[in-house]
């Protein structure tokens, strides 16, 4: 652990504390009489120095943001999350802060193997020294990096001029910054020291927005920050492999479930998708693995097409309770039942909506059934040569014998939407639908006469979109779901859209 403190008070009392468990990098502490002298530029700074290690001066910045990055040397595909105890010893990820100096000059400090437990440096002045320039970055090539800039620009509060002690007119503001530089701390060298600063005016914290507003601006490829509610996630965090590349999250806030039934224009959920190079916070993930509708502020994501994107650079972070003045409602609580978007023409893949509709076909070629146990549930049913001459199972859960097992199957139907007539829409059903498609149509044996599920009426299901194609027919492949919650609450209520 090591320590950031102010300059202009030496007190314990005046230290900000980072539980830091270093294992590269080791930035230290040092008394104001034994510091560099102040540049005020971080660009002369780094032209001066050249590529060597920073040596006789510091930079005052303010740390505009604090995030994570994984390490170029992550393997495997989930999303990053930070270590738990148990966790090897070498990082999966490294700490970042996107400074800025009083010219309007950005920096990127990469700090490898060290693990903040919170981000109290963000908004802060500090003294950069001890640094290294790793890399410079160019607009064209490293548009992840200045799409996060450009929610920053223009400043708040005019910039210094170059080559004047003042701060130029509001007026005279420059153009977003071109380039910047991405820097790493000196292993023995390297300081963050917090200060008493004016640069710390410049700080420009996330300025969240509602759901719809983000609809409304559509600037693809920019930032946005946002409280929502996660009503639905693929997949499950309990059942993530080691290859699982990303985490699909369907989202609403009071802004689109508050929506009128007529059409508006605007979903009534949306899409996020969670890269696997967004890092994600222990309580973040504790949250995930929970079979429960859960709520998150999403910091600096990015806007793509119907989608918003969690990858490099954003931040996932349970809210603080927040006040909607406009709606006199909290920002992450619903007015009512969740309200799903029916299916229609502008639905996408990756969304979820709800569906009604006629079978006319039956997929017999994917159609399976198997035994589970009638008491708990499980599929781990064995045999033992004794119990196959009376049709029995032995639970290997619940360890008692089954002679009576229930039967899973596994069913998809092709339906007539009146939604999307010139489509071909398949659906994977879950249990309780099938039992009620089979209720009137299984025989003795277990199966059933395919002619008598044809015509059967069903929704609304509420599914998630797998895949759509257009070529060389159009079609639909969804699943059935179960939105985060749903197996506790009454149940649906039988109208388009609602639980």
């Amino acid at each position: 652990m090591f320590r950031f403190k102010s300059l202009t008070n030496n007190s314990p009392e005046s230290q900000v504390l980072c539980s830091l468990p270093t294992l590269r990098t080791d930035w230290t502490h040092r008394h104001c009489s034994s510091q560099a002298p102040l540049s005020d530029s971080l660009l002369d700074t780094v032209e001066s120095q050249g590529a060597a290690t920073w040596s006789g001066v510091g930079v005052p910045v303010v740390v505009q943001r604090v995030y994570f990055l994984p390490c170029r040397c992550q393997q495997g595909g989930g999303s990053a999350s930070l270590p738990s105890s148990d966790a090897p010893s070498f990082p999966s990820f490294r700490v970042c802060l996107l400074v800025q100096d009083a010219y309007g000059m950005f920096g990127e400090v990469h700090s490898e193997g060290t693990i903040f437990k919170d981000r109290r440096l963000e908004g802060q002045s500090c003294r950069l020294a001890g640094m290294k320039v790793l890399q410079k970055a160019i607009r064209g090539r490293t548009a992840g990096l200045f799409s996060l800039i450009d929610t920053l620009w223009p400043p708040v509060v005019p910039l210094k001029a170059p080559g004047h002690g003042q701060a130029c007119e509001e007026a005279n503001t420059p153009l977003p910054p071109r380039f910047c530089y991405v820097l790493t701390a000196h292993p023995t060298l390297g300081q963050i020291d917090i200060i008493e600063d004016p640069v710390s005016k410049l700080y420009q914290p996330p300025a969240p927005c509602s759901l719809r507003e983000i609809l409304q601006t559509g600037d693809l490829g920019t930032r946005c920050s946002f409280y929502a509610r996660v009503i639905y996630q693929r997949p499950l965090l309990s059942s993530m492999l080691l290859e699982q590349r990303e985490i699909w999250l369907t989202v609403t806030d009071v802004t689109l479930q508050a929506q009128d039934e007529s059409p508006s224009g605007f979903p009534r959920t949306l899409p996020v998708c969670v890269t696997s190079s967004c890092v994600l916070g222990q309580e973040v993930l504790e949250e995930l693995a929970k079979a429960a509708p859960h709520s998150f502020f999403f910091r600096d994501a990015l806007r793509d097409q119907g989608r918003l994107v969690c990858g490099e650079r954003t931040v996932l972070s349970l809210p603080e309770p927040v006040l909607d003045v406009a709606l006199g409602t909290r920002s992450c609580e619903l007015p009512g039942p969740v309200r799903l978007d029916g299916l229609d023409s502008v639905t996408q893949v990756n969304c979820i909506c709800s569906v009604q509709g006629t079978v006319v076909a039956v997929d017999e070629s994917t159609a399976f059934s198997w035994p589970v146990c009638d008491r708990c549930g499980s599929q781990r049913l064995e045999q033992s040569p004794e119990d196959s001459d009376r049709g029995a199972f032995s639970c290997a859960d619940c360890s008692r014998v089954v002679t009576s097992p229930g039967l899973r199957r596994h069913l998809q139907v092709f339906l007539a939407c009146p939604a999307r007539p010139q489509c071909t829409v398949r659906v994977k059903l879950m249990q309780s639908s099938i039992a009620s498609i089979l209720r009137f149509a299984a025989g003795e044996d277990g199966g059933y006469e395919v002619n008598s599920v044809i015509g059967k009426e069903v929704g609304w299901l509420n599914c998630f979109v797998q895949s759509i194609t257009t070529h060389p027919t159009s079609c639909l492949g969804l699943e059935e779901i179960e939105l985060l919650g749903e197996r506790a609450s009454s149940g649906t209520t039988g109208s388009p859209g609602r639980l």
